[in-house]
């Protein structure tokens, strides 16, 4: 049986597309940030860029990466010496291409990490949430039944092996839901959160709001910013077999973070 393909410019121009890349402000670089072979027969899906990444692609013979956090930032110096020489260096050894999305993965509205956290959760979106940079990057929920904290970090242990910290002071009874996945540990959203009225505020990462969302009166959980940006490169991965028919494959390298 013959492995099926698709043209690489062909696939950068779909995802591009799809996630609306160059109308996202962002500090990534977002999009085809190393260029491989031109035929595409398999697709590695990961969240972050990384030399383990990149061995991994080799091992399983894929033609190309595509992550969530990219190689390239803004502010960053993007000279390619020492350690950033080596990880490159074997991208361009076999051929295989990069593809960032940050940004316009977290915002999408069917594949989104947000959008895709609210899915698992049994919430429909309600409207936008989470203005950052003069754009919206994520959504409100509603339940479609009413869930407790616990029930919900349930869900998230399960689902996408998150370790969740929480911040129970909002009602037993959540309703509605702000979610902002990965660095989303921001006072301005939180504060989003709480003036949008919302009974949970589920994001990654966890600093110290202990006493913002007590006296505030809501619920919070930080279920790890690797663990929420873990479910949009898993459905983007599914949109790119179904598109292209070629193979896709989805590798988790936990970070503990």
């Amino acid at each position: 049986m013959k492995t099926k393909s698709a043209q690489r410019g062909v696939i950068v121009s779909f995802l591009d597309d799809l996630l609306d890349t160059k109308n996202v402000s962002d500090a990534s670089f977002n999009g085809l940030q190393v260029q491989g072979k031109d035929t595409i027969k398999k697709v590695l899906f990961a969240v972050d860029a990384g030399f383990e990444t990149f061995q991994k692609a080799v091992e399983l013979q894929a033609d190309m990466i595509v992550v969530h956090h990219g190689n390239f930032w803004q502010g960053v110096n993007p000279s390619l010496v020492g350690w950033k020489k080596e990880r490159i260096a074997l991208l361009f050894k076999h051929e295989i291409s990069l593809y960032a999305s940050h940004l316009p993965l977290d915002k999408h509205p069917d594949v989104g990490n947000n959008a895709q956290l609210l899915e698992i959760l049994g919430c429909k979106k309600e409207c936008a949430f989470g203005m950052y940079h003069g754009q919206s990057i994520s959504f409100i929920g509603k339940t479609e039944q009413p869930l407790t904290v616990e029930s919900v970090v349930k869900t998230l242990q399960e689902k996408i092996n998150a370790q969740c910290k929480v911040l129970p002071f909002g009602p037993k009874e959540i309703g509605r839901i702000a979610v902002c996945s990965g660095g989303g540990a921001d006072y301005g959203l939180l504060q989003e959160a709480i003036d949008a009225g919302v009974d949970l505020y589920l994001t990654g990462d966890s600093t110290e709001m202990y006493h913002t969302a007590k006296e505030a009166g809501i619920n919070i959980i930080f279920a790890g910013h690797h663990a929420t940006e873990t479910v949009g490169v898993k459905a983007l991965a599914e949109v790119v077999a179904e598109r292209f028919g070629i193979e896709t494959v989805f590798v988790d390298i936990p970070t503990g973070l």
